[in-house]
C-alpha cells in the first residue's frame, strides 16, 4: 500500500460517518450523502501527492463535500426549472364541428325571433351594449328593450330546449 492509501484508509474509518451526516443534512438524502462522500475520497485520493500539508486533509475532505453537495443542490434546481409542463388536454377532434354545430343551430333559433327581440339580443349578447345604448341605437324606450331581451331570451330558451328534447 502506498502512503495515501493508508492514510485514506485510516481517514475514511475515522471520519466517513460524520462526512455522510453533513452531507445528508445539505442533501437531504443518504444515498446522494454517501456518493457526494465517496466521491470527495476518490478526488483526495487522486490529489493526495498534491496536498501541501496532509495533516489538513480532513479540512479538504470537508470542505471538498460541502462543494459537491452545493453542486447537487445546483443541479436540482436546474432540472426543477426545466421539468416539462405537462400538456393541457386538447379538444378532441370533433370539437370543432360540434361548435359550429351548436353556432348554428343558435343563429337559426335567434332567426326564428322576430326581427325586434333579435335585434335587441344581437345587441346586448353579441356587441355587449348597455339597454340606455340599445334603446338610442334602435329608437325606442330602456323598458322596450328589457321586454325584447327578455321575451327574446325565452323564446330561446324554449327553442334551443326543445332541440335538446328532440336530440334525446
Amino acid at each position: 500500500m502506498t502512503d495515501a492509501d493508508t492514510a485514506l484508509e485510516t481517514m475514511y474509518d475515522a471520519h466517513f460517518v460524520w462526512l455522510v451526516r453533513l452531507a445528508v443534512l445539505l442533501v437531504g438524502d443518504r444515498g446522494v450523502a454517501e456518493e457526494v462522500v465517496q466521491d470527495a475520497f476518490v478526488a483526495m485520493h487522486g490529489r493526495w501527492h498534491s496536498l501541501d500539508d496532509p495533516e489538513r486533509a480532513v479540512g479538504y475532505l470537508r470542505t471538498t463535500v460541502l462543494n459537491r453537495s452545493r453542486s447537487v443542490l445546483r443541479h436540482r434546481a436546474v432540472v426543477a426549472r426545466h421539468v416539462p409542463q405537462p400538456v393541457p388536454d386538447a379538444p378532441g377532434a370533433d370539437t370543432a364541428s360540434i361548435e359550429a354545430e351548436r353556432r348554428q343551430v343558435v343563429l337559426d333559433a335567434m332567426r326564428a325571433l322576430p326581427r325586434r327581440q333579435r335585434e335587441v339580443l344581437a345587441l346586448r349578447y353579441y356587441l355587449d351594449q348597455s339597454e340606455r345604448e340599445i334603446a338610442g341605437m334602435l329608437g325606442i324606450s330602456q323598458g322596450a328593450v328589457k321586454s325584447h331581451a327578455s321575451r327574446g331570451a325565452a323564446t330561446l330558451r324554449q327553442i334551443l330546449g326543445e332541440l335538446r328534447e328532440d336530440q334525446r
